[in-house]
C-alpha cells in the first residue's frame, strides 16, 4: 500500500525495519482469541435486546421452563451499576444499568441474559421472554433532543445535554473589522468501529486461587480489572483480567462494556465458565458509536487568508449512556481544545454542546474527536482560500505554525513540543505534484469527469497523561508506565509491560528497544502482556500512548540493570568496575569481554562466580516512565490527494494519495506506515462510505454489512508516504505516537479535492459520507442557485 519496498530485518533497535514478530502466528492461523478458549462446562450467553429505542420496561416474562438460565437486572445481587463521574463542567453522570433497568433507552440494549451449552440455545430461550413496553417519543437526533425537555433521555437531568462547554479568548477583539468572514456548515455521520473481532469475553471462578478470571478482547486489562472489582464489590486481588489476542480496538476496547460485567457477575455467582462472543448484527447496532458532530463555523481573516479569529458552535450526538472511564466528556472536551489544530492565530470563541440521544452510547474511535475538528477546521480553511482567491495550499501554509515558533503555546494553551508543519505541506505539495494536476484540470478529462486536489493538515496529541486527564476528572488518570525486564539465564529478555497491543506491533518494537539499550537480539526477547496477574499496571493502549509510555518504560529499565551487569562483568574478568564498559550486549575490558549469558550464568547457575556484595535485585527490575512533560508529544502530517469527480453518476475516484508525516523518531519505520496505512483506510471509509442511519423512531437501519458499507481493497490505491523526523524534547528516544494520525485527515483532504474539482459548478460538499446521492444533490442545488456558491444548506460565503 506504500511506496516503500524495502526488505524487513530480523534484528535491530530504535529505527530498524524489523519484521513484525506477532505476524506470523497470525498469518498461519495460530493466534489464540477469546472465541478459541475451551472449559469444560462452559455456557454460553445471549442478550434478549430492546426492540423499540425508549420504552419503560413494564414486565419481563420469564418461561417457567427456562427461569433458571434467564438473568434480568433484579437478578444481578451485588452488581452495581455503571458509573463514569467528571469534574467537568455543566458535566451530568448517567447511571449505565448492566441489564436495563425500568426503563430502555435504545434499539438493542441488552434487557435479559439467557445462558445454555450453546449459543443457538441461548438465543432460542431468549426469543420466549415476554417483554412488555410503554414505548416513549424517542430522540434520533441530537437537535430534537437539545431542543426538547419535557421528554428526557435520564428523568433526573433537567434537559437532555450530557455537557455544555465554553471558551472565549480574545474573540471579539480579533475579529473586529475583519476584511474577509467566511460561514461554513459541517456535518460528520454517525459510525461504527467494526473491528475484525467485535466484543468477546469469557469469565470462570478459578477455586485454587479463590479469584474471578475474565477473558476479554480489551485494550486496558488493568482499568477493566478496576471496574470490575468496583462493580462487583470484590478486592483486587480476587479478580485477574487476561486479553489475549485482540481481533483489532479502535476505542471500542478501551470501556467497560455493560456484558462484559454480565458474564463476570455470571461466573462469580454460578461458579462456572461463561462466554459472550458479539455478533456483527449486535456490534452494528448496539455496540460502539462516534463520529456524529454538526459544527456551525465563522471564520474571520484579512485579505490574504489570514486567520485571525473563530467562531465555532458544536453540537454532538452522545447516544444515550456515557461511558465508564473516559465519559463522553472526553469527545466534548477533545473536540474544543483541538479545533484550532495547527494553526497560528488567537481570537477563538467555541460552545460544543453533546445531547443524550436514544442511540448506543458515543465511544472513543480512532482519532477521537479530532477527525471531526481537522474536517471542519480545514474545509475551513479551502473556504477562506476561495473567498480570498488564492491557492488553498498557500493560505493554509501561511496560517500554520512556523518550524522557527517551536515550541509554540496555541490559542488553547496546547503545548506542541516540536516540528515544521509548514514544511510538511509543501513537501505534501512537492510529492504530489501540484503543477502536475492543474495541467491536468486546466486540460480537462476526456471522459468529462473533473479533477481537483486538496490537502489537510492536523495535530495528534499523543501519550497525554496525568496533566491533562486530570484536569477532566475522571474515575482513573494515568500516569507513570511500568514495565518489568528480566535476564533470563541464557541471556535472553523477558519484557512485561502493562500496555496491551491489538495490531500496533509492540511485540516487535518494545524487543526493538530492548536492543537498543541492551543489544539483546530481538529474537531472544519475549513480552508478556495482557494479564494482570503477570505484568505491573498500566491504564492500557489508547491516545496514541503505548511506545512513549511502554517503550520509555523498556528504555529506562533495561538501563537500570546496566550498572548491575558491569558490576558482575567485571568481577568474571578480574577488572575494576571503572576499566569496563557495557557495549552491544557484553561487558568489554582491557583484556577480554564476556557475554550478557555469561553474566546470566554467573547470577542464576553459577553463583560462586559472583563479586561479594553483589546487588540482590539481581537481573531483574522494574521501573516506570512518564514524559518530562505529559501534556502529549504532537505528532503531525500533511495529507493529499487528488481526485476525479464524475458529475454524471456522483462517482469519486482517488487517483493519488500523499502522506507526510513526522512521528518524532521511529521505533519501527514498517510498524509505522502499517499504522498510517490502516488509519487512512479507515478515514477514507469516514470520507465516502460509512454511516449508521436511524429512522425517525430512532430504528437503527444499518444492521448488516450489506447496509453499513467499508471501503475494502478495490477502493484503496497505493498510498505514498513520506517520513519526517522531528524528536519530541520529552520523551525516550525522541519517539511520539501515530496509532490514530492515518485516520483523522482523510475526510478533510478529500472533501477539499471534490470541492477543488467542482468549483467550476460552483458546488461545495461538507457532509459526511460523500455518497453519489449527496455529491449529485449539491450540483443540482449550485445550477438551481444560477451559480452562486452553495452546498446543500451548508456552505456560504460573505466578504
Amino acid at each position: 500500500m506504500s511506496e516503500h519496498f524495502e526488505e524487513p530485518t530480523e534484528d535491530g533497535g530504535v529505527g530498524a525495519r524489523v519484521r513484525r514478530r506477532e505476524d506470523e502466528r497470525h498469518l498461519h492461523g495460530k493466534g489464540r482469541f477469546v472465541a478459541d478458549y475451551s472449559f469444560p462446562g462452559l455456557q454460553e450467553v445471549a442478550f434478549l435486546r430492546s426492540p423499540v429505542a425508549h420504552a419503560r420496561i413494564l414486565r419481563i416474562g420469564k418461561p417457567k421452563r427456562h427461569a433458571d438460565s434467564i438473568v434480568t437486572r433484579a437478578d444481578m445481587q451485588g452488581a452495581s451499576d455503571i458509573v463514569a463521574d467528571s469534574s467537568l463542567p455543566t458535566y451530568k453522570p448517567s447511571s449505565h444499568p448492566p441489564l436495563a433497568s425500568e426503563k430502555v433507552r435504545f434499539a438493542g440494549e441488552p434487557v435479559a441474559m439467557c445462558f445454555a451449552a450453546t449459543r443457538a440455545q441461548a438465543e432460542d430461550i431468549a426469543e420466549e421472554i415476554e417483554l412488555d413496553l410503554d414505548e416513549l417519543p424517542a430522540f434520533a437526533n441530537a437537535y430534537a433532543a437539545r431542543d426538547r425537555t419535557d421528554v428526557r433521555v435520564h428523568e433526573h437531568w433537567t434537559d437532555n445535554l450530557f455537557l455544555d462547554l465554553s471558551a472565549d479568548i480574545d474573540f471579539e477583539a480579533r475579529a473586529k473589522d475583519a476584511p474577509i468572514v467566511v460561514k461554513q456548515k459541517v456535518d460528520l455521520a454517525r459510525q461504527c468501529m467494526v473491528p475484525m473481532e467485535g466484543m468477546a469475553v469469557l469469565a470462570y471462578w478459578d477455586h485454587p486461587q479463590s479469584q474471578l478470571v475474565v477473558i476479554t478482547s480489551t485494550q486496558v486489562p488493568h482499568m477493566i480489572r478496576t471496574v470490575l472489582a468496583q462493580c462487583l464489590g470484590m478486592d483486587h486481588a480476587q479478580v485477574r483480567v487476561i486479553s489475549p489476542d485482540v481481533g483489532g480496538a479502535f476505542g471500542y476496547k478501551c470501556v467497560l462494556h455493560q456484558e462484559e460485567l454480565c458474564v463476570a457477575w455470571l461466573a462469580l455467582t454460578y461458579r462456572r465458565p461463561f462466554r459472550f462472543i458479539e455478533d456483527r448484527r449486535e456490534h452494528l447496532i448496539a455496540g460502539a458509536n462516534a463520529r456524529q458532530h454538526h459544527y456551525e463555523l465563522t471564520a474571520y481573516a484579512d485579505k490574504t487568508g489570514r486567520l485571525l479569529a473563530l467562531d465555532a458552535r458544536l453540537l454532538i450526538d452522545g447516544g444515550a449512556y456515557s461511558a465508564w472511564p473516559f465519559t463522553i466528556g472526553l469527545e466534548v472536551g477533545q473536540a474544543l481544545g483541538n479545533l484550532p489544530g495547527p494553526y497560528d492565530f488567537r481570537g477563538y470563541r467555541c460552545r460544543t454542546q453533546c445531547a443524550a440521544t436514544n442511540k448506543p452510547g458515543f465511544l472513543p474511535y480512532r482519532g477521537v474527536a479530532r477527525t471531526g475538528v481537522c474536517f471542519a477546521i480545514e474545509l475551513t480553511m479551502d473556504a477562506i482560500a476561495r473567498a480570498v482567491g488564492r491557492e488553498a495550499w498557500q493560505v493554509r501554509h501561511d496560517n500554520l505554525v512556523r518550524g522557527a515558533d517551536m515550541p509554540y503555546t496555541n490559542v488553547v494553551k496546547k503545548h506542541y513540543d516540536s516540528g515544521d508543519y509548514q514544511e510538511s505541506l509543501r513537501r505534501a505539495v512537492q510529492k504530489l505534484d501540484l503543477p502536475k494536476w492543474r495541467a491536468r484540470q486546466r486540460a480537462g478529462e476526456k471522459d468529462g469527469r473533473l479533477v481537483g486536489v486538496g490537502f489537510a493538515t492536523f495535530t495528534e496529541q499523543s501519550a497525554h497523561g496525568t496533566t491533562v486527564f486530570a484536569s477532566w476528572g475522571l474515575p482513573v488518570v494515568p500516569g507513570y508506565d511500568q514495565a518489568t525486564v528480566r535476564v533470563t539465564a541464557d541471556g535472553g529478555l523477558e519484557l512485561r509491560a502493562g500496555i496491551h497491543s491489538h495490531g500496533q506491533g509492540m511485540e516487535t518494537t518494545l524487543a526493538q528497544i530492548a536492543n537498543e539499550v541492551l543489544g539483546v537480539p530481538v529474537a531472544k526477547i519475549k513480552l508478556v502482556h495482557g494479564d494482570t496477574a503477570l505484568t505491573p499496571y498500566s491504564t492500557g493502549t489508547y491516545a496514541s500512548r503505548s511506545i512513549v509510555m511502554a517503550g520509555g518504560a523498556v528504555a529506562v529499565t533495561c538501563r537500570e540493570l546496566i550498572p548491575r551487569i558491569v558490576r558482575i562483568g567485571a568481577h568474571l574478568l578480574k577488572e575494576d568496575e571503572g576499566a569496563v564498559r557495557f557495549e552491544a550486549g557484553q561487558v568489554v575490558g582491557t583484556a577480554g569481554r564476556v557475554t550478557l549469558g555469561q553474566i546470566a550464568d554467573a547470577w542464576y547457575l553459577h553463583p560462586d562466580r559472583l563479586p561479594a556484595g553483589v546487588n540482590l535485585a539481581g537481573l531483574e527490575a522494574t521501573q516506570g516512565f512518564k514524559p518530562k512533560v505529559d501534556t502529549g508529544a504532537f505528532s503531525y502530517a500533511t495529507h493529499a490527494a487528488a481526485v476525479a469527480v464524475d458529475p454524471q453518476t456522483g462517482h469519486v475516484e482517488i487517483l493519488d494519495y500523499v502522506i507526510v508525516e513526522d512521528c518524532g523518531r521511529m521505533i519501527n519505520p514498517m510498524v509505522v506506515e502499517g499504522q498510517t496505512i490502516g488509519g487512512t483506510a479507515q478515514g477514507i471509509g469516514t470520507a465516502f462510505y460509512e454511516e449508521t442511519l436511524y429512522d425517525d423512531n430512532a430504528q437503527p437501519l444499518t444492521s448488516t454489512l450489506a447496509d453499513y458499507m467499508l471501503p475494502g481493497p478495490t477502493e484503496l490505491l497505493p498510498i505514498r508516504i513520506e517520513h519526517m523526523e522531528t524528536p519530541s524534547p520529552h520523551t525516550e528516544f525522541g519517539a511520539k505516537g501515530v496509532g490514530e494520525g492515518g485516520a483523522i485527515a482523510p475526510p478533510a483532504a478529500l472533501f477539499n479535492a471534490v470541492n477543488d474539482a467542482l468549483a467550476p459548478l460552483n458546488a461545495v460538499v461538507s457532509e459526511t459520507p460523500l455518497t453519489p446521492r449527496r455529491l449529485l444533490a449539491a450540483i443540482e442545488a449550485a445550477r438551481a442557485s444560477g451559480g452562486a456558491v452553495v452546498r446543500d444548506e451548508n456552505c456560504g460565503v460573505a466578504q
